[in-house]
């Protein structure tokens, strides 16, 4: 299996530290408004990679943060004269509401940055004593020229960085481009206590106390979206390896934008749809396939066209599978046992995934395989039902549990509906029958008994029609 990583700026051959266990660190949201529809991409993308390695077999552990402190916050917090907390809680529970809508697996744990102050301060005590990190009036800062591989992951120069720099001005700060570990409280701000008086972290300093408490000084892989890889991603390295001196990430993967008109998706642009009012005309498959047919590292222009395509691949899926369902009930094992190679189109699947979660490419082998199907169904009018067996297999291991892009779960339940009404249908037509003949007892028999299931019937000029309770 090869990964592009950002790090090495080329693919490599995935080797987790402790196999077969991986661990997964995922930058989460900033809970002060609705999650953008961009944010889904690298959310849904990421549940992807997690889904596919989970597959192939690996035990994941996929920890993910909530930011629930910060400047947003608190901006948000005067707008609406609420407390920081409630701000931010209203706004985890919509997250959580949302990641379910869009059918992303909850990851092992979403720490929040409130629950792991002392760790953030253990790692700043540790970096100040290492003289790193240096304090001014109840602020401490990262002192970047302590750390001479600093812009290593982003390829970024700090001589082209300070030359540059567009920062504002903080007359504590040795260096422009040093960044703060923990913020002096201010009046009406959230603060805890700490070495330095009252305040508050900084927002690089979460992950790095986060994602070591929880998954070790090293991890597997670091996940997020590409406008975190300067400063956030950077800074993360330059705390993380300099408080406990060994590597912090092996393999770094970065999510690419999603442009509205070729102009990056975000809240501070002003240019974004929520992922709820996406939800509200798309289906969670849609968006999910919407994202799978463009690579998780590329920019995707953001376009109802292309939503409205993925929907029709979509439904192109769901008709294969109401088909499979069909064939399920009706057919059996007399039935003819057609030649198709179904591990083919799986082992294709595998190899176009193990290239750098190239879903693109996985995306085309499902709808081959289901061009081939769609044919052979049509051609056989009485086929084995262990093909049709097979054929749901294939689906629910490829576009099911890997890339989310069918609910076999929603589809059984419409499947059994319409089976349901099709066996209303005919016991209303055996009742009819059973009336005409003067079997009133037994029509009688047919209508109450459904009665005591739920279903009513109406008697009427035009027939009889039925309602569920």
């Amino acid at each position: 299996m090869q990964i592009y990583n950002t790090f090495t700026r080329k693919k490599e051959e995935f080797k987790p530290l402790n196999p077969p266990a991986v661990s997964i660190y995922m930058c989460g949201p900033t809970v002060y408004n609705y999650f953008h529809i961009g944010n889904a991409r690298s959310f849904i993308m990421a549940d992807i990679l997690r889904r596919y390695l989970e597959y192939r077999k690996f035990d994941v552990n996929f920890i993910m943060n909530l930011t629930d402190v910060d400047d947003n916050i608190i901006r948000k917090s005067v707008e609406e004269k609420k407390s920081a907390s409630e701000v931010s809680e209203f706004y985890t529970r919509a997250f959580f509401e949302d990641i379910k809508k869009l059918k992303i697996k909850p990851a092992n744990a979403y720490p929040k940055a409130t629950m792991h102050i002392q760790e953030m301060i253990d790692v700043i005590s540790d970096l100040e004593k290492k003289e790193i990190a240096y304090e001014v009036d109840g602020n401490v800062f990262y002192d970047i020229s302590k750390f001479p591989d600093y812009g290593k992951l982003s390829g970024k120069k700090i001589d082209d960085l300070e030359s540059g720099a567009r920062v504002e001005i903080n007359e504590e700060k040795r260096n422009p481009l040093d960044f703060s570990l923990w913020k002096k409280a201010k009046e009406g701000e959230p603060s805890w206590d700490s070495p330095w008086g009252n305040g508050r972290p900084g927002w690089h300093i979460e992950c790095t106390a986060m994602s070591t408490k929880l998954l070790g000084k090293s991890i597997d892989i670091h996940a997020g979206g590409n406008d975190l890889i300067f400063p956030h991603h950077e800074n993360e390295i330059a705390q993380s390896e300099a408080c406990f001196d060994q590597k912090f990430v092996k393999y770094w993967i970065h999510f690419g934008f999603l442009n509205i008109q070729n102009e990056k998706m975000s809240k501070s642009l002003g240019n974004f749809f929520t992922a709820r009012d996406v939800l509200q005309k798309y289906s969670a498959e849609t968006i999910r396939l919407f994202f799978a047919q463009t690579n998780y590292g590329g920019p995707l222009n953001f376009s109802d066209e292309l939503l409205s395509s993925a929907s029709k691949g979509c439904e192109k899926i769901s008709n294969l599978v109401e088909l499979t369902e069909n064939g399920i009930r009706k057919n059996s094992s007399a039935g003819i046992m057609p030649d198709f190679d179904f591990e083919k189109y799986r082992n294709e699947f595998i190899h176009v995934m193990d290239d750098d979660f190239n879903t693109p490419k996985a995306v085309a082998v499902i709808f081959d395989l289901i061009h081939s199907l769609n044919k052979i169904i049509a051609e056989n009018e009485n086929i084995n039902v262990s093909f049709f067996h097979n054929v749901k297999n294939i689906i629910t291991e490829l576009a099911s549990e890997i890339l989310g892009i069918i609910d076999l779960s929603e589809q059984e339940k419409e499947s059994s509906a319409a089976l349901e009404n099709e066996l209303i249908e005919l016991l209303i037509t055996i009742r009819d029958k059973l009336k005409k003949e003067k079997q009133f007892a037994l029509s009688d028999q047919i209508r109450d008994s459904l009665s005591k299931l739920g279903v009513t019937l109406k008697d009427t000029k035009s027939g009889v029609t039925f309602k569920k309770n």
